[in-house]
């Protein structure tokens, strides 16, 4: 867990993905510093990707995202009083895990975030192609 999330940490992220899934035509994200730095858009433009943002003050329009949000908040940050930056990370890692290989998902009919990813990546292995990123959930 970093402080802060720079343009070019989102970038690296994103041409992880990009070696495996190929390029979006179009990114939906919120109106952070991190994606609408002068680096983000010279890369979109080179990429040719429509970066859209949602309307300030709008959360609902990036209703995935939010309903996360939600979720970690209620069920995690507002759950801890956080002592240090350490334990901070440490109690999140562990909702994390939670939350991607033990709890089933009704948006991913019943399995887990893991179980998806598992079946996303024999795909690919079986189309003679290789996963390198950790998080493909947003493609799918």
């Amino acid at each position: 867990m970093a402080h802060s999330l720079s343009g070019g940490s989102v970038l690296r992220i994103l041409e992880k993905l990009i070696e495996v899934l190929g390029n979006p035509e179009t990114i939906l994200s919120n109106n952070g510093t991190e994606f609408t730095s002068n680096k983000v858009l010279s890369w979109c433009q080179e990429q040719k990707v429509e970066w859209c943002y949602i309307q300030p003050g709008r959360p609902q329009q990036n209703g995935i995202v939010e309903s996360f949000n939600g979720r970690l908040r209620d069920e995690c940050l507002n759950e801890h009083w956080f002592r240090n930056l350490r334990e901070a990370k440490r109690l999140i890692e562990l909702w994390r895990v939670e939350y991607n290989t033990i709890r089933p998902h009704s948006s991913l009919n019943g399995r887990t975030p893991a179980e998806v990813a598992k079946g996303v990546s024999d795909f690919f292995s079986s189309e003679g192609k290789q996963l390198t990123g950790t998080s493909i959930l947003a493609w799918t």
